[in-house]
């Protein structure tokens, strides 16, 4: 596969988007969605009808809308579609309380892992849509594409999962940031252990929280 850079689009006024505004899930279940959102991203909601809920947790009048519409079925676990969403705290010490205290309410990732551009811990939300919890590794956008350039990327776009409880450990107890936070080079054969578990492993993970989030 090349390594070369997608083509930028030839056609169109070059006017883009000023920003991705907001995500809009169906469900079967708002209230639950609703307050595990809520949790979750410490959220709150700004409108809520029997059929649709919006959410905000800054400045955007909503962040996220959830949809509750009749004769919805279950997603096929490796169906076609959106793979996950992410969201980026603003520092590592956000991002550990965070998983901290989703940790103290039963919920845990079922995926923590160090991308490189990014350290990211993977959730399962109520109907089972992945949400990623990150925080930027790399102080911007060159230096991402610097890290891409010099790493063994081409070899390993996966990353290496982490053990969040070790991390958390050692950040707090003053190891370097730079030396914990850097990617580690594993050979290929170790690879196929940094993917995250297969769907059905994990198609319990997002039902775990508390009963404040309305789990049953």
């Amino acid at each position: 596969m090349s390594a070369a850079p997608p083509p930028v689009a030839k056609k169109g006024d070059g006017i883009s988007p000023a920003k991705l505004a907001h995500i809009v899930l169906r469900t079967t279940d708002i209230d639950r969605m609703a307050a595990w959102y809520c949790d979750v991203l410490q959220a709150q909601i700004v409108l809520a009808t029997d059929f649709i809920a919006f959410l905000t947790y800054d400045d955007e009048h909503h962040r996220i809308a959830i949809a509750q519409l009749p004769d919805l079925v279950e997603r096929p676990a490796m169906a076609v579609g959106l793979e996950h969403i992410a969201f980026t705290y603003a520092s590592p010490d956000h991002l550990f309380s965070t998983y901290e205290r989703l940790k103290g309410e039963g919920l845990r990732p079922y995926w923590t892992i160090n991308h490189g551009p990014t350290l990211s811990f993977y959730y399962r939300d109520p109907d089972l849509n992945q949400i990623e919890l990150q925080i930027d590794l790399q102080d911007d956008a060159e230096a991402v594409n610097r890290w891409f350039a010099q790493s063994d990327f081409s070899v390993n776009p996966i990353g290496v999962r982490v053990d969040p409880d070790d991390m958390i450990a050692r950040y707090r107890a003053g190891e370097d940031p730079g030396a914990l936070f850097a990617r580690p080079v594993i050979s290929p054969d170790q690879i196929p252990a940094q993917f995250p578990p297969a769907p059905d492993e994990a198609r319990g993970e997002g039902r775990d929280i508390s009963s404040k989030s309305g789990s049953s």
